[in-house]
């Protein structure tokens, strides 16, 4: 192991005390990070608005300021896009990431100051090594690079607006050029193909030992990369690939094709970095449920029905709506994720939804983990593995309900489609009461829609989307994706 690496190493390891400390005493630094919020921000509009000056305690807090959703807090966000400052934290924001998530076309603006881009995103994605490192001794994670695939930014009114990819590589210092791949003039271009052309020629010839992105934009680029080299296994480009860091979205999905193109060796290691902040990280590879980060800048609060507790007060087994306080400015604001604590010492978490992907056109109350598991199965029993899929409600026309069409984009197709459609059908209405009984009433049996590989990244292209919605109420947004068909 070279010097470079044993010193880093070190650094990353030493990290992991704090973070040990942080879990085991997660309600204490939930209420250091409150307080520190009420009084760094009394005096902001927002703070004198909903008098900050005067809570006292959580439950005061939870009172007195209302929850937001986007729509609700977009009026604040606007006045700090003009470059108004002191509107909901005391400094000007200069950084804006830009996210449509996963239910919405629509664009939004999430401020990151410099203290959260600091303090939460850029802590968030040295702690992932730190504990990756730690449950692996013999990585040689800094005897190569990692290549992350970033998005692009721009500049408007005098801030930086991207992707929030984009932001933490313009934010990192110089060391991390050392360490990552690729360049920076490559990592910021803004039209995907040609970014990902131009990694090809910078980085196959590179020791690539990691990869950390978003799953379906990373898919892409491995297949570019196979197709660049004419190899056929990640493995036979980087032979040194071990690990892959990703978030975002639900990994279950992607899984298989990520085992057929980059190996058995390689590991998967999940973090929830949402653009509105760095909540969680799993402490070992391929597990689900990850540690709560509880010393980040954010303040969570958890949603059952009509109860809204504080991070003590949450049980397991249960599934809780996110409210998020943070550092970059947003008060009791819905992230639109539903989690589910697996343990409470520490506290661990998994994602299992988000609120508002789910499909509820004809009643069946269809929910993301229902699909997941339905579709798992039926890839097992036909032997198909999925690149990509979407599933939206479509009408009879002048009649009474209607049926799903799931477009389906496969890397290894099932012998017979009209089969595994079948076979996809009795497993949803064996996982859900309610999609059988509207099965057995006002619903068809679904549709599948075959497109060609490459569909889902060329409408991702094209619609500037980094995650693909896999369930939608709007049936257009299929038409949409099958429009997209390179015929």
């Amino acid at each position: 192991m070279s010097v470079f690496a044993k010193l880093m190493r070190k650094a990353m390891l030493a990290r992991c005390q704090r973070i040990d400390y942080a879990v085991t005493h997660a309600v204490q630094e939930q209420y250091a990070t409150l307080s520190r919020f009420l009084e760094d921000c009394r005096n902001t509009a927002f703070g004198r608005r909903y008098g900050l000056r005067g809570v006292r305690n959580v439950e005061q807090f939870a009172r007195q300021v209302p929850r937001f959703d986007y729509d609700s807090f977009s009026e604040a966000v606007n006045r700090m896009r003009a470059g108004e400052s002191g509107v909901t934290y005391p400094e000007r924001v200069r950084m804006f990431a830009v996210s449509s998530g996963s239910t919405s076309s629509r664009s939004k603006y999430i401020p990151v100051t410099s203290r959260s881009m600091r303090r939460n995103h850029l802590q968030g994605m040295a702690d992932v090594v730190s504990m990756y490192l730690r449950a692996n001794p013999s990585s040689r994670l800094f005897e190569g690079r990692t290549l992350t695939m970033g998005g692009s930014c721009r500049i408007e009114h005098g801030a930086l607006v991207g992707d929030l990819s984009a932001l933490t590589i313009s934010s990192v210092g110089r060391l991390a050029g050392v360490v990552r791949a690729p360049s920076l003039k490559v990592a910021l271009i803004e039209n995907f193909e040609a970014k990902c052309e131009a990694i090809c020629r910078e980085c196959v010839r590179q020791d690539i030992v990691a990869m950390a992105g978003v799953p379906s934009w990373t898919m892409a680029l491995l297949r570019r990369v196979l197709n660049y080299t004419g190899q056929s296994s990640i493995g036979q480009v980087w032979r040194d690939m071990e690990l892959f860091m990703h978030g975002g979205v639900s990994f279950r999905p992607y899984k298989e094709a990520f085992t057929r193109v980059m190996g058995e060796r390689v590991k998967y290691l999940e973090s929830y970095n949402a653009s509105e902040g760095f909540v969680a990280i799993a402490d070992e590879c391929g597990c689900e449920d990850m540690l709560l980060m509880p010393h980040y800048g954010c303040y969570y609060e958890f949603v059952h029905g009509d109860d809204v507790v504080p991070l003590e007060g949450v049980q397991t087994d249960v599934d809780y709506s996110l409210l998020m306080t943070s550092e970059n400015g947003l008060w009791r604001y819905e992230l639109g994720d539903v989690v589910r604590f697996s343990s409470l010492d520490p506290y661990r978490l998994r994602i299992v939804g988000r609120t508002k992907q789910y499909i509820n056109a004809f009643g069946e109350e269809l929910m993301e983990g229902n699909v997941e598991a339905a579709l798992l199965r039926s890839c097992m029993v036909a032997g198909a593995i999925v690149e990509d899929y979407t599933i939206s409600p479509m009408f009879n026309a002048g009649a009474v309900g209607g049926y799903h069409r799931w477009v389906v984009e496969f890397i290894t197709p099932p012998c017979d489609v009209s089969v595994f459609a079948e076979e996809l059908d009795d497993a949803l209405r064996e996982e859900n009461s309610d999609y059988d009984a509207k099965r057995r009433s006002i619903m068809s049996a679904l549709q599948v829609e075959v497109v060609p590989q490459g569909t889902f990244h060329r409408w991702q292209g094209l619609r500037l989307r980094r995650k693909v919605p896999h369930m939608t109420s709007d049936s257009n947004l299929s038409d949409d994706i099958l429009s997209c068909v390179d015929r």
